[in-house]
């Protein structure tokens, strides 16, 4: 599993044209790689890593502050582009895998009290952040 996780003043997620979720106060931005081999284990550090990274202002994080998510789909952060001229996307799991872990970090943060709000698994999105200052960290498990 992998995330890129901005730290946002607000941040929205819109299909067509209609905003499918927002954040409007800081926090986190967070686009989520599911890999194939991804399960239970890799779900809770990812979670871990979401709620209690201190990237957020005064070095504080998502759960200490109740700062809110708006968590994104995101395989292309899989894409190895090593060989050639297209990415492979042979390390993602498959969509219907892929988004049972991305529900499953959902509801993990949520268990910690945290507010997620969601794109639209597997559509095409268009993205919209306002960044707190250029705070951008790349997250493996």
């Amino acid at each position: 599993m992998i995330a890129v996780i901005s730290r946002v003043t607000r941040a929205s997620v819109s299909v067509s044209g209609d905003v499918v979720g927002e954040i409007t106060t800081p926090g986190l931005l967070v686009l989520l790689g599911v890999a194939r081999d991804d399960g239970a284990q890799q779900v809770a550090i990812m979670a871990r890593k979401i709620a209690e990274l201190r990237i957020l202002r005064d070095e504080k994080c998502a759960s200490e502050v109740g700062a809110p998510i708006l968590l994104v789909s995101q395989f292309t952060l899989l894409g190895n582009t090593k060989k050639g001229r297209r990415p492979s996307w042979v390390a993602a799991a498959a969509p219907a895998e892929a988004q049972q872990r991305y529900n499953e970090v959902s509801e993990a943060l949520r268990a910690q009290g945290l507010k997620v709000e969601h794109g639209l698994f597997g559509a095409d999105m268009a993205v919209e952040s306002v960044n707190d200052g250029p705070f951008t960290v790349l997250v493996h498990t």
